[in-house]
């Protein structure tokens, strides 16, 4: 497994092993496989091999529906139709395609189009699988059973997986070696567990913030301390809770004086800005509804978080309440005078000059700065981003992160009241996350209101006001963060799971840590 700050090599890194992506420019060094050099593989033997899955899954997609999108790669390979009619059954079958089999495929959730393009990859049965944060557009259900899907495929098919990810809940415990990068080099490498002593002894913020829930809470409530083995560091939600239920003793005490549970806030009284009514939404006039009589409330001076299964039509409810297209029943109202900017889910949808700085001040002409002011903006979003290193780089040659980062900061030149971002936290490392946070609540002070529809659970609880739950074309739950989130099973955060039989409403690690 590979982590590390957004622009720091991971996708460079498997790119030069994907021989067909290798990125132009000067290499040096030799990639080998199997004994044989990268370079003089067969064309046969690189394209079966060596499979890679974007980590923007529009990047990937050539044809128009999901079945022609399937069968393409075998095509190109001279499979013949009986075995062609084979694989793609059992693909299907495995990945649950038969229902979008013949759906086209802009009209699928980002989530989908990424299990698409996984399924498309394995019908060639790579021995060497490639995969850049392939879980960014997945809900933790679907990236659970996701991520478990390819610990199978290691296990049970030998197939040799590397994976960059942000998200490590799920793959850090299933690794067997993690590296960990830093500004293109190596910064440490080793088992998870390995991994973990090492950030511990370190004992460095930044570092602690890539390892998964279990180890960091472990962390927190117990420093390391020479006597203490690895094969003791938790990683997993179980471990954590084993290894807690050890130190009751000295934690329950503390936590029983927790004050009462946090009461719902009186967002009613807020100025309401956009009102959702009835809403009801189908892409086509004979197909079934997306959204169904959905009603729902921005309220001034609030983070909205929406949350809700791959296909749920969390996006879609975002592309409508910017304006972007109108529903066939019911309606959305804007509050006069109140502007919005959307942030869609691909960043490559705003570029179209040929440098990061070229686009900035294309959207500040287009926001009608002044010079003065366009500098000003500029600057202090270059800052809050970390964006200077790429500001003369092509927007196409920056990394994923960067990429979604630079598409934000465009957004935020408009300077809109209400800030509608579809997930805005995907491609960003903790450090990175922590950043927009900050900055979003900032915004917030400031009057603004924010709406986001995110997979990212532990971004939700930690920095959202309120959270709703879409499912079945309607919002079926809402509350506090803390209200949310407590009464959810899969839906909630780790730290949730593991210390909801003492603190049933903690969602962080302040949370459990404040309480020691």
């Amino acid at each position: 497994m590979l982590c590390g700050p957004s622009g720091c090599g991971k996708t460079t890194l498997l790119r030069h092993l994907k021989r067909e992506l290798k990125p132009v420019g000067l290499s040096e060094g030799a990639l080998w496989y199997k004994g044989q050099s990268l370079d003089e593989l067969s064309t046969q033997t690189a394209a079966e091999d060596i499979g890679m899955v974007f980590q923007n899954p529009e990047a990937q997609i050539v044809m128009d529906t999901v079945w022609h999108e399937l069968a393409f790669s075998m095509e190109n390979m001279g499979y013949s139709p009986t075995v062609m009619r084979s694989r793609l059954a059992e693909i299907a079958g495995l990945f649950g395609l038969e229902p979008l089999l013949y759906k086209p495929v802009h009209e699928l959730s980002g989530g989908q189009k990424q299990l698409l393009n996984l399924a498309s990859v394995l019908l060639l049965r790579p021995k060497l699988l490639l995969l850049d944060e392939p879980t960014s557009q997945l809900d933790p259900v679907a990236a659970r059973e996701f991520i478990h899907m390819l610990h199978r495929l290691n296990e049970e098919m030998s197939m040799t997986v590397i994976i960059s990810e942000h998200r490590l809940e799920e793959v850090f415990p299933l690794a067997d070696r993690v590296l960990l990068m830093e500004e293109g080099a190596l910064k440490a490498q080793g088992t998870p567990r390995e991994l973990v002593r090492w950030i511990g002894q370190e004992q460095s913020q930044t570092h602690v913030s890539y390892l998964p829930t279990a180890s960091r809470l472990f962390l927190a409530l117990s420093p390391l301390e020479g006597g203490v083995f690895e094969t003791s560091l938790p990683l997993t939600v179980r471990e954590g809770k084993r290894w807690l239920q050890g130190q009751l003793g000295l934690l329950k005490g503390h936590w029983q004086e927790r004050v009462a549970p946090v009461a719902e806030s009186t967002l009613m009284e807020h100025e309401s800005l956009l009102r959702c009514h009835e809403v009801t939404f189908r892409y086509q006039k004979e197909g079934t509804d997306i959204l169904s009589k959905l009603n729902l409330n921005l309220y001034r001076n609030e983070v909205l978080a929406i949350l809700g299964g791959n296909g749920a039509g969390k996006s879609t409810l975002l592309y409508l309440m910017a304006g972007l297209s109108k529903p066939q029943r019911g309606r959305i109202t804007v509050a006069k005078g109140i502007t919005a900017g959307y942030l869609a889910q691909n960043p490559l949808l705003y570029f179209s000059q040929d440098t990061v700085a070229e686009e900035f001040q294309h959207m500040a002409r287009y926001a009608g700065l002044s010079e003065t002011s366009s500098h000003q903006e500029i600057t202090k979003l270059l800052d809050i981003f970390e964006l200077h290193e790429v500001y003369g780089s092509h927007p196409l040659d920056i990394s994923g992160g960067q990429q979604q980062k630079v598409a934000l900061a465009m957004v935020l030149l408009l300077t809109p009241d209400i800030l509608l971002l579809d997930e805005p936290t995907k491609g960003l490392d903790p450090g990175a996350k922590e950043r927009l946070a900050t900055f979003l609540k900032h915004l917030r002070d400031e009057g603004k209101s924010i709406v986001i529809v995110t997979h990212d659970v532990e971004f939700a609880a930690k920095y959202a006001s309120r959270c709703a739950m879409l499912f079945d074309g309607g919002i079926t739950a809402e509350g506090s963060p803390e209200v949310f989130f407590s009464a959810n099973y899969f839906y909630t955060t780790a730290v949730n799971r593991i210390v909801r039989d003492w603190l049933p409403q903690a969602l962080t690690i302040e949370d459990v840590t404040s309480s020691k």
